[in-house]
């Protein structure tokens, strides 16, 4: 029997009004259900869900941000749980909106190369709906199999073969947006060079706190006329750092595929031990992942020249994908290798961050050195082109002296990569796990120009509170929910 949910402090009037607006189903409030909506997939930051509602299109999403509007409570919007900064956490006294249920394909325009979808659609199955208009959708998170479009807008999302493509916002054309009001603001239209200000450049990354994307309208590309798939194989203790060497050296050439991936020695381990085992040679200390596609002359001219590189800085053993299953083997042991940690601690802490490519391997040290010195298990696997680094960090959440060890590591690498000339984030967000760092990159005025800008589509700072953006920034103008940004601020300062 479901067990009611204890804790909900949300107005009884406003929860019988969603119901009614969006149908009992669609309401959510036993404590079973609402279990698997304390967290994203960074597990790290819980918080009881009081409420969540998954509308099922645009006019039901209205529906219930209105009633939320009418009762003055917090919204926190939600894709598919797998942000990893911990931005659709719930908050307290607030409704978790959901788009899950967003799954339409509403339109494939195959001659202007764009598709119109529900928010909710799985990004993997955007690209299988379009592949026989030979197209396909460009930004590949490693959880494209299970995040939705909707969510990628809100963290601009990255993914492997970034390096070529871009991430998500060269590729969002319009969307469909539910104000903190309940407006509907539709931006459906494609437009690649917008009249007036471009709002849909300004919404996507804004990690929900701009309002609810509940259609999006997308940029298609061509498929490829050829792909091949390269491998190099580092062995030796100096293997991570030619690894790193070989990609520097790759794009100071000149050299430009589609993907360059590095994954470290506990990571191949992890991954071949698992249910993604790709075929990675158990020896290596490193191997370096390459895609290119194009056509066919493009991609043997570059496949030729990244081979003669991988040679060039010693590579053990270098391997081109001989099929099509093959290169998605090694792909599958890529985009798997997140899950196939589970292999080596139950809980993984995935940090995220840029620096600029000459400092790979200087970085990926400072890393290993961080975890050695508090005394973390640290498994490497990044998107080496676009010199976005994902140190992972495995440890037992259950255990609150190495969950604080690995919230230091966490930010001491941040700092590292930001001295370093680099960013705090490459595809994650903010969310709540950054928040104390954003000083290292932002000044007080550029944060408060982020406020204002803020303000301007929430006023009230309903829209994902604590999120982002510290909120004590938001509110030096006065705001009605300074008790949640204290709170929020009071979180952030524990995890130090």
């Amino acid at each position: 029997m479901a067990t009611a949910n204890k804790t909900a402090k949300l107005p009884a009037q406003l929860v019988s009004k969603l119901r009614e607006a969006l149908g009992a189903g669609a309401v959510l409030e036993d404590a079973s259900r609402l279990s698997s909506y304390e967290s994203d997939a960074l597990a790290m930051f819980q918080k009881k869900a009081e409420l969540v509602v998954l509308p099922a299109n645009t006019e039901e999403a209205a529906a219930a941000m209105r009633l939320c509007a009418e009762f003055n409570v917090p919204v926190v919007p939600r894709g598919a749980g797998t942000g990893l900064t911990g931005g659709a956490r719930p908050v307290e006294g607030g409704v978790v909106v959901g788009t899950a249920r967003m799954r339409q394909l509403f339109e494939v325009n195959e001659t202007d190369r764009y598709a119109r979808v529900g928010a909710g659609l799985v990004n993997v199955n955007l690209t299988k709906a379009c592949a026989h208009h030979e197209l396909f959708y460009a930004p590949d998170p490693s959880s494209q199999r299970a995040c939705t479009i909707g969510g990628n807008v809100a963290n601009n999302s990255g993914g492997p073969h970034g390096f070529k493509y871009g991430s998500t916002t060269r590729h969002i054309i319009g969307a469909v947006i539910v104000t903190h009001a309940g407006e509907v603001l539709d931006l459906s239209l494609p437009s690649l060079d917008p009249n007036g200000l471009d709002l849909i450049g300004l919404f996507v990354g804004s990690e929900g706190t701009f309002g609810l994307a509940t259609e999006v309208t997308v940029k298609l590309t061509e498929s490829p006329a050829a792909v091949e798939t390269l491998l190099a194989v580092f062995n030796g203790e100096d293997g991570l750092d030619r690894a790193c060497d070989a990609v520097t050296d790759m794009i100071g050439s000149g050299l430009e595929p589609s993907a360059i991936e590095i994954l470290d020695k506990l990571t191949i381990e992890a991954v071949e031990d698992s249910v993604f085992a790709a075929g990675y040679s158990r020896e290596a200390t490193a191997v370096l992942l390459v895609e290119v596609d194009g056509s066919a002359v493009e991609v043997s001219g570059i496949s030729d020249d990244v081979v003669a590189t991988f040679k060039r800085h010693g590579a053990d053993e270098t391997r081109r994908a001989a099929s099509e299953d093959e290169r998605l083997k090694l792909w599958a042991g890529r985009k798997g290798a997140f899950g196939a940690m589970g292999r080596v601690a139950p809980d993984l802490y995935v940090a995220d961050a840029v620096v600029p490519r000459t400092k790979l391997r200087q970085m990926v040290a400072k890393t290993v050195e961080i975890c050695a010195r508090h005394k973390l298990k640290l498994a490497t696997v990044f998107h080496a082109g676009d010199g976005n680094l994902h140190p992972n960090v495995c440890y037992d959440r259950r255990d609150t002296d190495e969950t604080r060890r690995v919230v230091a590591a966490g930010e001491e690498i941040l700092a590292a990569c930001v001295e370093a000339g680099g960013s705090l984030t490459g595809e994650h967000g903010i969310g709540v796990e950054k928040l104390g760092e954003i000083g290292l990159l932002f000044d007080d005025q550029d944060l408060r120009a982020m406020g204002r800008v803020r303000r301007v589509w929430d006023p009230d700072l309903r829209m994902n509170p604590g999120k982002a953006i510290p909120l004590n920034v938001c509110t030096e103008f006065g705001d009605l929910h300074l008790g949640e940004a204290d709170k929020a601020q009071g979180e952030q300062e524990d995890r130090a």
